[in-house]
Order: C-alpha cells, then structure tokens, then sequence
C-alpha cells in the first residue's frame, strides 16, 4: 500500500509505504484500525478504497472540496500507517 500525504496546495508532500500480509496483521484488526479513525477521515477513506470513488465524487457527495478530499485520506493513510507500524513493533517485541 503506498500513502501520499498531501499539502494544503494538493501536490504530494511525502510518500509512505507500508507492506502488509496476511501473516503479519489479521484483516479484522485492520478492519478495526479503520473504524477508530476520526469520522470524516473514515468516510472519505472507504469510500476512497474500498468503494472506489473519485476524489471528484467525493467532494460532491460530502459538499467539500477535492483537495479537502485528498487531504483527509492523506491524513487518514498516516493515522493507520502509526497504528500497523506500532502493531508491528509489538508483534517483533512479542
């Protein structure tokens, strides 16, 4: 999974990786991570990944801007990012 973030001008700041298998992070747990996310940046991140919306989809379903839309997933992929890298460092600790 790459992860963008994104400044307040929309053009990409910094990019993140981050790899995930099945044997390192349970699909339910991730699926949890998911929803302690603050809401709007939840809702723009399914609708983004999992429900395949365009940031111009969003924007108009939610009355907000493109970059508003972009910033908020941005923001959303760096919250879960802490939490697997976290999760990980555990795991190894374990």
């Amino acid at each position: 999974m790459t992860l963008y973030a994104i400044k307040d001008d929309n053009t990409v700041a910094e990019e993140y990786e981050v790899e995930l298998n099945e044997d390192e992070i349970d699909i339910n747990y991730l699926l949890e991570l998911i929803q302690e996310l603050p809401d709007r940046y939840r809702l723009v991140f399914n609708l983004y990944v999992l429900d395949n919306f365009s940031h111009k989809e969003i924007a108009e379903l939610l009355r907000i801007s493109e970059g508003t839309s972009k910033s908020n997933l941005s923001r959303a992929r760096m919250i879960l990012k802490q939490k697997v890298d976290m999760y990980k460092k555990k795991q190894e600790e374990a």
